[in-house]
């Protein structure tokens, strides 16, 4: 979700819970929109921890990841996907890949913090 967007939406949360119910509604509102940030973070926390236990740049099937990608994915989803930690290509560019025990490998490209496109390198047989 766009951020701009998202915090609109809970700016009128407030304001909507202000008009209807007063002090008491803006308590339950900013406490609803802190519940959602909590559970927000949790859940990046939670790809994180369980990515850092595995080898950087490592997926079982470079096939399968390569099957289940589709543009505009983020970062976060793409991390939950292959279970570990992209390594990174270049410098300027914000490319990542993965490579499995087989040789093939899947090259990302996020443009804005989207996936923008991705192609899998198969070895030669």
């Amino acid at each position: 979700m766009n951020p701009i967007l998202g915090w609109a939406l809970a700016a009128l949360f407030v304001a909507l819970a202000w008009q209807q119910y007063g002090w008491q509604g803006v308590l339950f509102a900013v406490s609803a929109v802190a519940f959602w940030l909590l559970l927000q973070f949790n859940r990046t926390m939670r790809a994180m921890r369980n990515a850092a236990q595995r080898p950087v740049g490592h997926v079982d099937s470079a096939v399968m990841l390569h099957a289940r990608l589709r543009p505009g994915l983020t970062m976060l989803q793409v991390i939950a996907l292959t279970g570990s930690l992209g390594r990174r290509l270049g410098e300027g560019e914000d490319d990542w890949a993965w490579a499995d025990e087989g040789g093939s490998g899947v090259r990302l490209h996020f443009t804005r913090g989207k996936l923008a496109r991705f192609e899998l390198d198969r070895p030669a047989p």
